[in-house]
């Protein structure tokens, strides 16, 4: 079976595609439209809505697509907290940081919390040279609040309100 042709829409993909060295094929380019319209978007979801459209693509395909497309920067893959799979964005180079309801597990995009990357300084290197900081807040949505009606969190112990914040030691 032949590959789908690239649609006309988005003909930069595979110029970036050409340009980073890889074959343009139908599989890449669905792949970067999906994750382009579907930021945060798992392997799995990647082939689920592809599968139908793409018969010939697989489970290990996707993943191998994926793969090659963060290796050479045209996705960026995210590994939040209590994420059972890894996500990935098109958007990329730019250091911004994610926000994640902990209770529905919405991901949305953060820009840089402060004027410049890595974002934040840490108070000790250790000899590293610091490159990306990568930030995850933790909240709950404004859809998942309205949906918690009384004060007792005991069945959503994550959402409880936070303890307030204690000063580390410098020793620990």
């Amino acid at each position: 079976m032949t590959s789908p042709s690239i649609p006309a829409e988005h003909p930069a993909w595979a110029d970036r595609l050409r340009a980073v060295g890889l074959r343009v094929t139908g599989g890449r380019v669905a792949v970067l439209e999906y994750l382009e319209a579907h930021p945060h978007s798992s392997a799995a979801e990647v082939l689920e809505v592809l599968e139908p459209q793409l018969p010939s693509i697989s489970a290990q395909s996707v993943h191998n697509i994926v793969h090659d497309l963060t290796e050479h920067e045209l996705i960026r893959r995210i590994d939040l907290p209590d994420s059972t799979a890894a996500r990935y964005e098109t958007r990329t180079r730019d250091n911004h940081h994610h926000v994640q309801c902990v209770v529905c597990g919405r991901i949305e995009d953060v820009d840089c919390a402060v004027g410049h990357a890595p974002c934040l300084t840490p108070s000790q290197t250790h000899g590293i040279r610091v490159l990306v900081a990568e930030v995850t807040y933790r909240g709950v949505c404004a859809d998942c609040e309205a949906e918690i009606h009384d004060d007792d969190h005991s069945h959503h112990p994550s959402i409880a309100a936070p303890a307030a914040p204690t000063e580390r030691s410098a020793h620990v």
